[in-house]
């Protein structure tokens, strides 16, 4: 028996360079092909989404999801600066188009992590250039495909380079105390990242980014984020909002945050309130006049007197080194939705992602049960959630991971690109 009403939006969700493959104008398709890469391995075909879409979301259709995220891709849309791709715009236009026809509520994501290398050359996400150049490229889709478009989230985890900052941080002050390994710290931050690696070839990739992106330290969107870029990335947010609403008004248009369930014992509650501040409360004033919220969320953390602590002794981790807690998805809600009222605002929230990267399928299902389970309760409480979209639809390239996580509802043959759909994509479908 289905949790929810009809006119509840659930589905799945991807991004356009981990499924699509071939996205050659791409920053990270440059990083993956250094010869100093942090990247386990290249994108590459990723899971050929970009000619295979039709089947896929026929088959989220056939298991009863009712809606699909995805991302329209940046720098297919715009190669060069100012010059735009009719191409590609006429295939992001089938997309939609399919979604349609099969009776899928399309959510398109503006941005999700990649941005075309001019824009890096330019500055990246540090650049006041970007601000216009985002803005410009968001209303040109909205001209082309907005009468197919509904739902908007203009930019994936904005927070996401401010979290990449204190990670590094971190990094640095244990190894200057102890010389210890950072594989820890991977799994606090909601991507796939190679922290490690990372610091080891920083040195040696200098050169290389210089070539590629003509600076030691390109500002691509998940670079570790001053203070004055994280502002920048809210006023982008703010830029392209109102260029497409100058184009079709009734457009829903949020973005999203990467949020953990942020805990404390005893002596951790400062430090508990202040990684509170730096993941959402800060962010509050930029958005509250946005249409939807896009929360997203996979595990909780949990702060002492001496910082972030690890994960408990035999608990439960998924492939990306997070604790298996659903639990965690309603009480970020709770606290979310709770500082939106604070500010005068019943802001409707759409969980744009969550999910587990498991080989065990029960254990996603289980998953899945209990984190939506935690959302009806919050939706009892009178709490305006309006849709969930599990990560991923597909097993597919987990960044810097490269393809060992698997989120996905259907696995795929990389070697044929054959589907094969698992027993949670139909368990979803009939939540």
């Amino acid at each position: 028996m289905s949790k929810f009403s009809n006119n509840f939006l659930i589905g799945a969700a991807t991004a356009a360079h981990q499924v699509e493959g071939n996205n050659i104008h791409s920053d990270y398709w440059a990083m993956e092909h250094m010869a100093h890469s942090t990247f386990n391995e290249p994108s590459l075909d990723a899971v050929d989404h970009y000619n295979r879409y039709e089947e896929d979301i026929r088959l989220m259709a056939q298991a009863g999801l009712s809606t699909y995220r995805f991302s329209i891709e940046w720098a297919r849309i715009e190669p060069e600066e100012g010059k735009f791709d009719e191409a590609e715009i006429a295939h992001y236009r089938k997309v939609l188009e399919c979604c349609h026809a099969n009776h899928i509520t399309p959510i398109v994501t503006m941005l999700h992590f990649t941005s075309p290398v001019w824009v890096i050359r330019g500055g990246g996400w540090e650049s006041e250039r970007t601000v216009e150049a985002f803005a410009r490229y968001c209303r040109f889709v909205v001209e082309r495909l907005g009468d197919l478009m509904g739902y908007v989230v203009t930019i994936n985890e904005a927070n996401m380079g401010l979290q990449v900052a204190a990670i590094a941080e971190r990094y640095k002050r244990q190894v200057m105390a102890s010389r210890m390994q950072a594989g820890g710290l991977e799994g606090t931050a909601q991507i796939g990242m190679n922290f490690n690696s990372m610091m080891e070839n920083m040195q040696l990739q200098k050169q290389e980014n210089k070539e590629v992106f003509g600076t030691e330290t390109p500002q691509n969107f998940v670079a570790g984020r001053t203070p004055e870029g994280d502002i920048l990335v809210m006023r982008a947010h703010q830029a392209a909002k109102a260029a497409m609403k100058a184009v079709k008004p009734e457009l829903k248009i949020g973005l999203s945050l990467s949020l953990h369930d942020i805990q404390f014992i005893e002596g951790g509650e400062e430090n508990a309130l202040k990684e509170w501040d730096e993941e959402f409360s800060h962010y509050v004033p930029y958005i509250l006049e946005d249409d939807f919220f896009g929360l997203q969320n996979y595990t909780r953390s949990v702060y002492g007197a001496d910082g972030i602590q690890a994960v408990p002794q035999g608990a439960e981790i998924t492939q990306m080194d997070y604790e298996f807690y659903p639990e965690a998805l309603e009480h970020v809600i709770r606290r979310v939705s709770g500082e939106f009222r604070a500010n005068g605002r019943d802001m409707p929230i759409m969980v744009t992602e969550n999910g587990v990267a498991t080989d065990d399928d029960t254990r996603r299902m289980a998953f899945i049960g209990k984190a939506t389970d935690g959302m009806v309760s919050c939706m009892q409480s009178g709490i305006p959630v309006i849709g969930y979209m599990y990560w991923s639809l597909m097993d597919n390239f987990e960044w810097q991971k490269g393809f060992s996580m698997t989120f996905g509802l259907i696995a795929v043959d990389r070697g044929t690109q054959k589907r094969i759909p698992k027993p949670s994509l139909e368990f979803l479908g009939k939540v």
